[in-house]
Order: structure tokens, then C-alpha cells, then sequence
């Protein structure tokens, strides 16, 4: 078997594997890789325009939409390669790309999950907002990367290169595990279904002892919002409500309670803003994603003292 398997994850996004596969399919070649395509239940013609064009590329196909967190878990449990690279379907690879990343982890055993550096597919001097250089978590579980803060990205200039760097959260848009401690941690939570499952993921590869790392030695351009838009009030319930979750499951006894009632003043702060500015339907997703944490918590087993 080979070492390394680099699974792509796609429902009805046929247009995004025509404009991408033809470069991950060119660049993620070699003795040690094989690239795949995990469908998840698409209706359009995603799976015939792969076997059309690329039949190099391997296909695991589900009946229907599990979302990312579980379609990833069942591709994965399925192939289990040593190493599995989680790359959206929407980022554009450079030559080379993936060797760095694998030797990396290969020499480190000690790590179970890093990315690349993660840029802007549309700027593609500046970094890519929601992965950039690795991400971290502030006091109140809200994340942030090297390279972005709030919504101002900065240009990669260099200022992130050399050393690898260890994070609090690699970027599921192009993010390697190691297989082994992956399937041990149980894999992405299913139940966040998208959004923030990643960081939750980190969360727990760092509890277990090993170590989560950016690697600015390889690069790829991530276009972003490609299923769900900024501001998109689905995405606005997804972030609220996972985010809760995720500090939920994560944060210590002593100091969950405390953190979970500042993170949930500060949420009606958002809640507001969104009502004066006649965002309804964020305003309401923000009261929905806080509807389901309250009943959603009770489904996790944490020490409650």
C-alpha cells in the first residue's frame, strides 16, 4: 500500500473538480500517493466527468450526503492509508506540494496532524482567510490564525516561513493526519456535520499528546466559501453553534462554565448587531445555534464537577 492518501471530499460539485482535479491529479502523483475522490451521494455529473477525464483518480462513492465530518470519517475508515491528507474541493496545489508535508510527519512521530500554507486562490499574494499559517484559540475559544485577525488578511511576505510552527488548529481546507491516531480519536465529530470540526479534531490530538504543526515549506491557494458564503446564516449557525460545542467537549471542568457564559454574553453582543442592522436571518441563526447547543451538550459525556 502506499503511504499516503490524499481524499478529496465532493457532492454536486462537479464545476469545482473540473476547475481543480486537473492540477491535483497532475501535482499529487508518485510512488508514495494516490489521490481520491470521496463522493458524497452526487446527483449531478460529478462522478461521470471523473471517470471521463480522470480515471486515474481513485472514486469512493456514498449513497447520500453525510456531510463533511462523517463523509470524511467513512472515506478514511474505508482506505485507511498510514498518512490521509483532508483536501477541500476547492484548493488549487503547487508542484511539489505534498512530499514536504509527508516527510514531515514521516520524521515526527510525535505529531498527528499539520497543514501547509494555506493562500488566497483569489489574491494570491495574501494569505487565505480561514487557514493561513495555523490558528490558535483566544481566551474565549474564538479562532484566529497566523496571518488573519478579525477580517484583515495579511500579505505573505515571508513572515511565517521557516521553522515548522505548532498550533492550536491546522485548517481542515488541507489538513494531514496521521490515520492511526485519526481512527483512535474517533475522527471528525459527525455531529457539527461542517465548520469548526477541524479545530475540535486538534483539540483532541493535542489532549492525546501529540503535537498539531504548520509547515510553511509547502503551499496552495484555497478559494473559500465555496458551499457556504460568508455571512450566509446556515454558516453563521454552524460557526455559533460548533464553536459552543467544541469549547463544550474541550474546555477543562474548573473553567468551562465561566468561558460558556462570557462566549454566550458575548453571542447576544453578535445577536444584536445583526438585529440593528436588519440581519434577521443571521440574528436568527444565532438564536438557533444556541436552541441546539443547549440540547446538544447533553449528547457528550464530560465531567460536569
Amino acid at each position: 500500500m502506499k503511504r499516503l492518501a490524499v481524499i478529496i471530499l465532493n457532492w454536486n460539485g462537479v464545476e469545482l473538480l473540473k476547475r481543480f482535479i486537473p492540477s491535483a491529479s497532475l501535482y499529487t502523483r508518485g510512488e508514495e500517493v494516490d489521490l481520491i475522490v470521496a463522493d458524497n451521494g452526487s446527483t449531478d455529473s460529478s462522478l461521470e466527468w471523473l471517470r471521463s477525464n480522470h480515471p486515474e483518480v481513485k472514486v469512493v462513492s456514498f449513497s447520500e450526503n453525510y456531510g463533511f465530518a462523517e463523509g470524511y470519517n467513512r472515506a478514511i475508515d474505508s482506505t485507511r492509508y498510514p498518512f490521509t491528507l483532508l483536501l477541500n474541493s476547492d484548493v488549487e496545489v503547487t508542484k511539489g506540494w505534498w512530499q514536504p508535508l509527508l516527510k514531515f510527519m514521516e520524521e515526527h512521530e510525535d505529531v498527528g496532524a499539520l497543514q501547509p500554507k494555506i493562500k488566497s486562490f483569489r489574491e494570491k499574494d495574501k494569505f487565505e482567510y480561514a487557514g493561513a499559517a495555523g490558528g490558535y484559540l483566544d481566551r474565549l475559544g474564538y479562532p484566529y490564525c497566523r496571518g488573519r485577525l478579525f477580517d484583515s488578511v495579511e500579505k505573505d511576505t515571508g513572515q511565517y516561513d521557516g521553522e515548522p510552527q505548532d498550533v492550536t488548529w491546522a485548517s481542515g481546507a488541507a489538513l494531514l493526519v496521521r490515520t492511526a491516531t485519526y481512527l483512535e480519536l474517533g475522527g471528525l465529530d459527525s455531529r457539527f456535520f461542517a465548520h469548526m470540526e477541524e479545530i475540535d479534531l486538534c483539540c483532541r490530538i493535542i489532549a492525546s499528546g501529540k503535537r498539531v504543526v504548520a509547515l510553511c515549506d509547502s503551499e496552495v491557494y484555497h478559494v473559500g466559501g465555496a458551499s457556504l458564503n460568508q455571512g450566509n446564516p446556515k454558516k453563521t449557525y454552524l460557526n455559533f453553534r460548533n464553536n459552543l460545542l467544541l469549547l463544550h467537549k474541550n474546555l477543562p471542568s474548573g473553567s468551562r462554565g465561566r468561558i460558556l457564559f462570557l462566549r454566550r454574553l458575548m453571542d447576544t453582543l453578535a445577536f444584536l448587531m445583526f438585529a440593528v442592522k436588519f440581519d434577521f436571518g443571521n440574528a436568527l441563526a444565532v438564536l438557533r445555534a444556541h436552541k441546539d447547543f443547549r440540547r446538544m451538550r447533553k449528547l457528550y459525556d464530560v465531567d460536569e464537577c
